[in-house]
């Protein structure tokens, strides 16, 4: 009677453990097929867990006021690098006898061989940095011009293709409101918006403004894409506005709630430094990142695995501990902090080239810069926590950009780009 008592509490736990494999392994299986659905399905999610989390915020030790920031003295260099840049103006744009497209035209058709000298870091530099064939003020309008050229200190956002709305800057001293120049760049099609929307106001200059923004609109501008016509004023505000000296760039989608002044104060002047940009919220390697944009439908997937299989190739290796002092290869891109020296004008340029080469997704490119420059480009990078407490995140007017952003296959790429009418423009 004992014998058959345990031999069949034996049977029990050998059903329990069997049970408890088969839970286990469905578990897995569920998650796998997850994944894989998730890169494949139209339904976007986060990077982290199915529903994004709300904003973590820290306290930021800005000063109590802004008159009493002490201006740093314009004659200093936060670089220990000695540069004198200059950038391509006509490149070599032979292709045959055949017209090149605009993009090529507007990035000077840099060659490989340009791109690898480029990253040498010598005392007098010739490259290229987009307007290849265009000075970058002739993409604006000679009365915008006019206002631009006495803006020293510039916050400046862009909206492309009616992608975001306008969010006006808030918290702003009446100082920072004296002496910085809010520029919003814009294409035809959301400045038309605007008018239509009526709140869209032109005074007697024959200025356009929009609360606080003053409103430019961006002519002939080199892409099809909305997403890369926004990379030209992120990236090159040096060039558009070539007379400022301190700009703060915030994406489209963000609107400013901490002081301008009190920002640059904060994280250039205090630091001893002239760029500054937040941590990425998730990611610290640039293929973490990549994987990211490919399961969250953020640009064509076949695109963004032939751009990390180039910089595998040339030696960008995931972020690690090894990478110390750097805390990440992936930044919070949409917030950018510079002051308008040789060293961070041709960080941006660099920058500029890659999202040109490849991809438009800015952040997969910030990383191989750093690395091709052997990490001696000085710049801060500052918690995720604190870009959350100067910024304050609105959703876009819609979930994606671009078609491209649905594409799967290099196949389905090349139809989309015949059905569009050009290949060159999607990097086929």
């Amino acid at each position: 009677m004992e014998l058959m008592h345990c031999m069949r509490r034996r049977k029990a736990r050998w059903l329990f453990l069997a049970g408890m494999i088969i839970v286990w392994f469905s578990v897995l299986f569920s998650l796998t097929v997850f994944f894989f659905w998730s890169c494949e399905s139209r339904t976007p999610f986060p990077a982290i867990g199915l529903f994004p989390g709300p904003a973590h915020r820290c306290p930021i030790a800005l000063v109590d006021s802004p008159w009493s920031v002490k201006f740093p003295d314009w004659k200093r260099n936060a670089s220990s690098v000695d540069l004198e840049l200059s950038y391509v103006v006509e490149g070599s744009f032979a292709n045959g006898g055949k017209e090149l497209p605009m993009n090529l035209l507007f990035g000077g058709n840099q060659t490989l061989r340009q791109r690898e000298e480029s990253f040498d870091l010598e005392p007098k530099k010739n490259i290229h940095c987009g307007f290849a064939q265009v000075d970058g003020p002739e993409l604006i309008a000679r009365k915008d011009q006019g206002y631009v050229s006495h803006c020293r200190f510039l916050v400046a956002t862009g909206i492309f293709d009616n992608y975001d709305q306008p969010h006006q800057p808030s918290n702003v001293s009446r100082l920072a409101h004296k002496i910085f120049c809010f520029i919003m760049l814009a294409d035809h099609v959301s400045v038309k918006t605007f008018e239509e929307g009526k709140f869209l106001v032109r005074d007697e200059n024959e200025g356009n403004w929009v609360g606080m923004w003053r409103v430019i609109e961006m002519k002939s501008l080199p892409y099809d894409e909305a997403r890369r016509n926004g990379k030209v004023p992120k990236l090159l505000l040096h060039r558009l506005f070539p007379k400022t000296r301190y700009s703060i760039w915030i994406d489209g989608k963000l609107e400013l709630v901490a002081d301008p002044l009190l920002i640059l104060e904060r994280y250039l002047w205090r630091e001893n430094q002239s760029f500054a940009i937040a941590q990425h919220k998730y990611h610290r390697s640039v293929y973490e990142e990549a994987d990211a944009c490919k399961r969250r439908k953020r640009y064509a997937r076949p695109l963004i695995d032939q751009h990390m299989e180039v910089y595998r190739k040339e030696g960008l290796q995931p972020w690690s501990e090894a990478k110390l002092p750097l805390q990440s290869d992936v930044p919070e891109g949409g917030l950018i902090v510079r002051e308008h020296t040789p060293m961070t004008n041709l960080f941006s340029c660099l920058w500029f080239n890659e999202v040109n080469r490849f991809t438009p997704r800015d952040q997969l490119s910030f990383g191989y810069v750093l690395h091709r420059l052997r990490y001696k480009f000085p710049f801060f990078m500052f918690p995720n926590c604190e870009y959350n407490t100067l910024v304050a995140l609105h959703k876009h007017v819609r979930e994606h950009s671009s078609k491209l952003e649905w594409v799967k296959r290099m196949d389905d790429l090349q139809k989309l780009a015949k059905n569009e009418g050009s290949a060159d423009k999607f990097g086929t």
